[in-house]
């Protein structure tokens, strides 16, 4: 080979080279979100890296290695058009899932509007997502196409995203660098449907309390290892130990209910057994009803563990809630154009207990009162959904709750406010308290046309001797539940019983709490009464009230 030969394929590898140097430039671009006009603060940038053949969406805490379990990346393969999510759920577990047709879907309405961003002429591009205007401004001349989203990622390099004119995603740096990031490799790879489902749950701890719970009224009713049970059946119980709940953390209640074999609607509670004094409501439930406080109000009856002593707590209910008729067991009883749903699903926030049960092992039961040998089938989770937010912790002190979970081993019914002294429940605070709440849930309960349940009342709430709220408890939206009550009687008028408006309730529903501002209490005693106007007895019906009482403060 000549020398000129030589000279020439030197130039020609140059050449290549220097071709391939720039078919292969990576960038990285800084991403910055903005609403209404500012900046928002203590954010995670948005990094974007890409060159001629990928494109990786990932956050500065990522590449940094400063992020917090779960986190996720998205990997754009320009090569043959389909584009990976990766999502670290801890050390260990790094999942994927692989779409090859979303970016091919998107379309886009073009503009002739340009702008410049970062010294690069920029064109403008609209779609419309869930009911969301989403404008993009683009620039080809990096020659590299990328985008903060996987929306937009083929229009070019998308250097700013408007959504609904006041939410802004905008570049605020492009720098060339040497070498692409390395890529997360997954150890198990998953379907969109699985991959997403998977990544919900690793962004909040479930704590299973029960699962597939029979809670039934059966003399063959047992116990096991794990779970201990009551009242012929109808209370189910086991000991649960929480995790450090951080500050400002949203936690959740969720339970779910058919029936297994009971036709009727039941009055349900999701509970807390408090067991720091000498005496619980655990008590009750192991040695008998009777070793329960007593409470009286004068009518010559004996309501057991009701309301707080100096040596009792009662239960706090989380959740108050109430079968439909027969759903699922009796879905086969048939109406034109009616598809009966085969379960109900209650859901409550109940983030007020975060401080009472951080890093506790706690006592939780569940009660439906019945008297069906097939009875409820129930499952019920506690979750907690993490959150960076500032609060003070919430004291929790529990008043009263004359809802009688254990009516099938002898609790009386709560039909103390027949008089003019009602509920009166003395509590002691040996330090202050400020911005208190009461908690309160009321539902009245008995009779039929002319019981408590079908006439509305007014709840009376005084502290030390002056009334502070007072409100009529009453729910007129029962209709609203009629595909979950398949067993509900239907009468000549056109209604269903499920369909009538009832004292704080209905057939299929949460009752949830209200909260009744207290203010500041100080050191000393203090004197709590409740006073509704309950309803006379007729014949063997008569009239009740379930309330239950938490005191809130700081």
């Amino acid at each position: 080979m000549t020398k000129t030969n030589i000279m020439r394929k030197i130039i020609e590898l140059i050449i290549l080279l220097i071709s391939i140097s720039g078919y292969s430039q990576n960038y990285k671009i800084t991403y910055f979100k903005s609403s209404n006009g500012n900046l928002i603060e203590n954010q995670d940038a948005i990094l974007v890296f890409c060159n001629e053949t990928k494109t990786l969406i990932s956050t500065e805490k990522i590449i940094t290695k400063k992020a917090e379990f779960p986190f996720e990346q998205t990997l754009v393969s320009r090569d043959n058009g389909f584009y990976s999510q990766i999502t670290n759920l801890n050390e260990k577990e790094i999942i994927s899932t692989k779409d090859s047709t979303s970016l091919k879907k998107q379309t886009f309405e073009l503009s002739n509007e340009t702008k410049k961003i970062l010294g690069y002429n920029c064109k403008k591009a609209k779609t419309i997502i869930n009911s969301n205007t989403i404008e993009f401004w683009y620039t080809e001349e990096l020659k590299v196409k990328g985008a903060p989203t996987i929306l937009g990622q083929n229009l070019g390099l998308v250097l700013e995203m408007v959504r609904n004119g006041n939410f802004v995603v905008t570049a605020n740096k492009i720098e060339k660098i040497k070498s692409f990031p390395e890529i997360p490799q997954t150890n198990k790879n998953v379907d969109m449907l699985t991959y997403k489902d998977l990544v919900w749950k690793s962004r909040f701890t479930t704590i299973t309390i029960f699962k597939d719970q029979i809670i039934n009224f059966s003399s063959e009713s047992k116990s096991n290892d794990a779970v201990l049970r009551f009242a012929n059946g109808t209370i189910a119980v086991r000991k649960i130990k929480f995790p450090k709940i951080k500050s400002g953390s949203q936690i959740f209640a969720d339970v779910t209910e058919q029936s297994n074999g009971d036709a009727y609607d039941r009055t349900g509670s999701f509970f807390i057994i408090p067991t720091d004094k000498e005496l619980s409501f655990l008590n009750g439930l192991q040695n008998g009803v009777k070793t329960l406080p007593i409470y009286s109000n004068g009518n010559g009856k004996e309501y057991q563990g009701v309301v707080s002593t100096n040596n009792y707590q009662p239960i706090i209910e989380m959740m108050r809630f109430f079968t439909p008729f027969g759903i699922k067991q009796y879905n086969y009883l048939e109406l034109k154009d009616k598809t009966w749903l085969d379960r109900v699903y209650y859901r409550q926030d109940i983030s007020d207990f975060a401080n009472l049960l951080s890093e506790k092992e706690m006592w939780i039961g569940i009660n439906i009162g019945n008297y069906d040998k097939g009875g409820h089938k129930v499952s019920a989770n506690i979750t907690i959904h993490p959150e960076d937010v500032d609060s003070k912790a919430k004291e929790i002190i529990p008043l009263f709750c004359t809802n009688n979970v254990m009516e099938m081993a002898g609790q009386e019914y709560g039909t103390m406010f027949n008089n003019e002294k009602g509920l009166e429940i003395n509590f002691s605070l040996d330090k202050s308290m400020s911005n208190c709440k009461l908690r309160y849930i009321a539902t009245g309960h008995g009779g039929w046309e002319n019981g408590d349940e079908f006439v509305p009342k007014k709840n009376s709430i005084y502290l030390d001797g002056k009334e502070v709220f007072s409100f009529t408890p009453w729910r007129q939206d029962c209709g609203s539940y009629r595909l979950y009550n398949p067993a509900s009687g239907n009468f000549p008028n056109g209604l269903s019983s499920s369909d009538y408006s009832r004292s704080n309730w209905c057939p299929g529903m949460v009752t949830f709490p209200i909260y009744i501002d207290l203010g500041d209490l100080e050191i000393g005693t203090h004197v709590m009464q409740i006073k509704i106007p309950q309803g006379l007895p007729e014949g063997t019906s008569f009239s009740s009230w379930n309330i239950s009482g938490v005191l809130i403060g700081e």
